[in-house]
């Protein structure tokens, strides 16, 4: 039946959704087939599921865990259809602020926007009525200027003692300038050794090739031993039951490396070079580097060099010139340099 609205206009009864298939047990079950019926790709899949597994706490009305107390923490389990609870806003919305002053905004953000896409798919099968994300803003997040390092950062990264998993990890992202979620995806049979280069699946889907050079050549047989097949860079235990066949190596049991324990290895690392003035007694304290700054360094000292714009998309795999503005601002050294070399003093003693 219609009825009337303010001012005498007519206004349709909502129409409800006629699920397209039966809801999932679970919430983590919900997840699982948005990832697979959704399309997302397989570089991706990793990221939406973290984002998705820390909104499940706060979907299920808890503050998510962070840091140290992250790890081997159980999500809660709860229905899908729980997210229809007309009290989930109110306590979402705390919740998510709480979030929001404790973490970076482009993580929020990013997570915020993982959630919303995952919602409406939900949505679109009929299994929930309801966003309880609505009213929850985006953060905003000021330009950093500051993302590539110099030089010797660099080179100071490479003196650390670490394991050859993250020698190698490392130095592929920054030679090749690959995403780091792109290059964890990698298997052994997608890399061309000879040809220093590797097949990734790359966001939408799209098989692409990240190139590397002698360091990272020189390391990855030695990372890949006998292996001739299976995750390329591996836990250091073995897969946990129920890991996908995909994520298991199958000569050695172990799982492959996630995005989010790769970061946190790569954060606890470098908290000393991002902050060098600090005492090794406060590392607890300290903030270390992201994994992304290896991409975003490779690309800026190319656009330094000279490297020309349809090289600089190829090595990025951008699709747009506009997206290359954000690595094209040389870094203070940089600019340090290019003022010193056209100093007129020291031209005339030249």
């Amino acid at each position: 039946m219609t009825e009337l609205a303010s001012g005498g206009a007519l206004r349709l009864p909502r129409a409800r959704v006629v699920p397209l298939s039966a809801p999932p047990p679970s919430y983590a079950a919900a997840v699982e087939r948005y990832l697979t019926g959704a399309g997302i790709a397989k570089s991706s899949a990793r990221i939406y599921r973290i984002s998705l597994t820390t909104w499940g706490w706060m979907l299920a009305g808890e503050p998510a865990p962070t840091g140290p107390n992250r790890r081997g923490a159980k999500p809660p389990v709860f229905p899908i259809t729980g997210i229809d609870d007309p009290a989930l806003p109110e306590v979402l919305a705390e919740l998510a602020a709480a979030r929001a002053d404790a973490m970076d905004a482009d993580t929020v953000n990013r997570e915020l926007s993982i959630a919303r896409k995952a919602i409406g798919w939900w949505q679109r099968q009929g299994w929930i009525e309801g966003d309880p994300t609505i009213g929850i803003e985006r953060r905003p997040a000021p330009p950093d200027r500051t993302k590539a390092l110099a030089e010797n950062q660099i080179a100071a990264l490479w003196r650390l003692d670490v394991a050859l998993r993250e020698k190698t990890q490392w130095k592929m992202l920054y030679e090749s300038a690959a995403r780091a979620d792109e290059a964890l995806c990698l298997n052994v049979e997608d890399l061309y050794l000879q040809d220093k280069r590797g097949k990734i699946t790359a966001k939408g889907g799209a098989t692409e090739w990240i190139h590397w050079q002698s360091g990272t050549a020189q390391l990855l047989p030695r990372l890949i031993a006998r292996r001739t097949r299976g995750p390329l860079f591996l836990t250091d235990r073995k897969a946990p039951a129920g890991t996908p066949t995909l994520d298991v190596c199958p000569e050695t049991g172990r799982a492959r490396l996630s995005y989010r324990r790769a970061e946190e290895i790569f954060e606890e690392n470098t908290r000393l070079l991002a902050n060098p003035l600090a005492s090794p007694n406060d590392i607890e304290d300290l903030d270390g580097w992201t994994l992304h700054r290896l991409r975003h360094s490779a690309l800026t000292h190319d656009a330094e060099d000279g490297t020309s714009t349809p090289m600089l998309l190829a090595r990025s795999r951008h699709a747009s010139v506009r997206s290359l503005e954000r690595y094209a601002r040389p870094a203070v050294d940089a600019v340090a340099r290019h003022v010193a070399e056209r100093d007129p003093a020291v031209r005339r003693r030249t």
